[in-house]
Parts: C-alpha cells; sequence; structure tokens
C-alpha cells in the first residue's frame, strides 16, 4: 500500500535543475549537438562515441519525502542517485541540497558535506568484514571525529532502532543477507544525516526478506522523517514505499506523481504498461473517482440522509465494501466537509479499468 504523502511539509530539501550526464570524452561537444540539433541517444553514440546517462532531469523533494525513482536496468536511475553527492560529476546541471549548491564545493568541502549532510544506503551491504556490527554503525561518526565513548553510545541506540543490539559484537559474516542491511541502515543514519540515497538497498535479497525490510523501512522514516531518494527497478516496492514515484526511460524522467496519480492517469503508453499489474486496490482513493456534488443532485435528486460517509482518502477496496452492504451513493468528506459523491457505477468502473489493463 502507497503511503500518503507528507503535504505538512512545504521545504525543499533537495532541488536538482536540468542535470545531465554524458559519458565520453566528448561529452560537452555532444551535449550542444542535442540541445542544438536534437540528437538522438544513438546519434550521440555514433557521432561522439559518447553514451547518455541523464538528460535533463529536473525535481523537487520536500522534507521528510520519501522519493522513489524506478526504471529498469539501464535507465539512467543509478547514475542520477550518484550525482548528489557527487561520486559521479553532471555534464551540465544544478543540484541543491539544504540549500548548498553542491556544484560549488571544494574537494574537502565537499568531503565534509558528504560527511553532514548525506547518508547512502548501498545494495552489496559494503560492510567492513574485520570490524565489529557496532564498530561498522559507528564509522561515520569515526571519520566526524566524535570521541569514542559518544560514537560508541550513538552506534548502540541506532542499533537498537533496527533491532539488532543483541549483535552488536558479531561480524559481518555472522549475519543474514537481512540483518547485514539493517546493519547498513543504521550506519547510514547513525550520523543523523539530512538527506538518504538508497540505491536497490533490499534488491538482493530473497523476497520475503525483502518485504520485510521494507515494512521496518516504512515504519522507521515514519518515526526519523528522513528526506530519502530511494532507487528500484521493482514498481510495487516503489508504490509501498514511496509518497511520489519518479519513472526513468533511456535517462530521462517520464513522470512524476503519486502512485495513484501514476495509476489512474499514465502519461504515456510506457508508463501504462508498467503499471498495468498493479492493483488499484489499495492505492486508488476515493477523491479520484467522486463526481461533484452539483451532478450527482443534477441527476438524481437530493443525497439521502443515511448516505454512508468515508474519508477522502478510503480507498478502492474500502469504498468496494461499502458498495457490496448499501447500493446509496456514498459521501466523500474532507475534513468533515461534504466534496464529493461515489456511485456504484463509478467503484465498477474503475475497477473494469484496471483489470482491462492488466
Amino acid at each position: 500500500m502507497s503511503q500518503a504523502v507528507n503535504e505538512s511539509s512545504t521545504e525543499t530539501v533537495l532541488k536538482i535543475s536540468n542535470v545531465w550526464k554524458i559519458f565520453g570524452d566528448k561529452a560537452n561537444e555532444a551535449l550542444r549537438a542535442i540541445k542544438q540539433e536534437g540528437l538522438t541517444k544513438s546519434q550521440v553514440l555514433e557521432t561522439y562515441n559518447a553514451v547518455v546517462g541523464v538528460a535533463d532531469v529536473s525535481f523537487e523533494v520536500k522534507k521528510g519525502e520519501i522519493f522513489c525513482v524506478m526504471g529498469l536496468s539501464g535507465s539512467g536511475k543509478s547514475t542520477l542517485v550518484r550525482h548528489f553527492n557527487r561520486l559521479l560529476e553532471p555534464t551540465a546541471g544544478e543540484i541543491l541540497i539544504d540549500g548548498t549548491d553542491v556544484m560549488a564545493l571544494g574537494t574537502k568541502e565537499l568531503q565534509e558535506f558528504r560527511n553532514r549532510k548525506i547518508g547512502m544506503v548501498f545494495q552489496n551491504f559494503a560492510l567492513l568484514p574485520h570490524r565489529s556490527v557496532l564498530d561498522n554503525v559507528a564509522m561515520p561518526l569515526e571519520i566526524r571525529k566524535v570521541n569514542k565513548n559518544q560514537r560508541m553510545r550513538l552506534a548502540a541506540d541506532m542499533l537498537k532502532t533496527v533491532e539488532l543490539d543483541a549483535w552488536e559484537n558479531k561480524f559481518a559474516h555472522e549475519l543474514s543477507g537481512g540483518m547485514q542491511q539493517r546493519v547498513g541502515l543504521a550506519r547510514a543514519l547513525a550520523a543523523n544525516p539530512e538527506v538518504l540515497l538508497m540505491d536497490e538497498p533490499f534488491s538482493a535479497l530473497d523476497p520475503l526478506i525483502r518485504r520485510q525490510l521494507q515494512d521496518e523501512f516504512i515504519k522507521l522514516s515514519a518515526v526519523m522523517k528522513k528526506t530519502t531518494i530511494f532507487i528500484t527497478h521493482d514498481l510495487d516496492e516503489a508504490v509501498r514505499i514511496g509518497h511520489r514515484i519518479a519513472i526513468m526511460r533511456d535517462g530521462r524522467v517520464v513522470q512524476i506523481g503519486t502512485a495513484e496519480d501514476i495509476v489512474m492517469n499514465p502519461a504515456d503508453d510506457y508508463v501504462a504498461d508498467f503499471v498495468a499489474g498493479i492493483s488499484r486496490l489499495k492505492i486508488v482513493r476515493a477523491h479520484a473517482i467522486m463526481q461533484p456534488i452539483e451532478k450527482f443532485v443534477s441527476a438524481a435528486g437530493r443525497i439521502p440522509d443515511n448516505a454512508p460517509r468515508v474519508d477522502e482518502s478510503a480507498s478502492l477496496s474500502e469504498l468496494i465494501k461499502l458498495a457490496i452492504d448499501d447500493e446509496a451513493p456514498i459521501v466523500v468528506l474532507d475534513k468533515g466537509k461534504e466534496i464529493g459523491v461515489i456511485m456504484r457505477p463509478d467503484i465498477l468502473q474503475t475497477v473494469i479499468d484496471g483489470a482491462e489493463t492488466s
């Protein structure tokens, strides 16, 4: 089930504008040709022996938001995330994190910025085998020169948060894959970063463990409220975890929106094919399928006093249960105010539309 968007925060923590990454010795020449002549990726490769990894990507991420970047292998999603902390240098574009122009930072400033502002969780865990679990988690604090007693206390607290405090003296090879990834997450969070970058963190795990870690991460995020960029090739995972989702193809972002936005209004056939197998039952909300009250009244007359009432965030699954028990129109409320009406045919049509695209 997709999370509700964090609408309480309007503060932008991360903003990228017109970011390009072209690999090759003639990257700048290739970019000029793309802008001036409209060259395609294949033409860029043929003419300049250059590969377009990220193409003119722009978006903003709000404080506390989990922003999923989703795409198939080769779509550019992992290349993109490595620009936020300049593990890769963009060919062009602007990257602002917490008001800091990341591209303007010198070497020493960049290292300090990474240490204090950004945490990263990798697919391959990246734990140091010669360090204990506790020492692995404390490592970012050690880099920041936090005294030993304090960093060990903070690391122990973070291990308790991910329910691994009993394993603090073990080594990585003694832990399961799921446990190792929880240590990786604890390490990333130990230094209290402003932004968390997660590059397919659960994809190497078996399905059952992956789902458990997704649930744990959702609960942890609700408490810690870290601004998170979450990279995944799994749309089901993006739908479960993300407040919003950006879908990438060939280095470009083709659509950004909530899971509901993307499922109900895919931007093109590519996105429509992607979301075809996603169940609408837990994603689609009452506000997306309601009709205006005026329209209902003009066609059917006054709303019955005994009509069931639901919040605008009620899921399609909840609406179906109501429609089974009661043929009356369903009144949709927003903070107690009547804002729309849903009829049984509206619900059936939404279910049929979903079935026809799957």
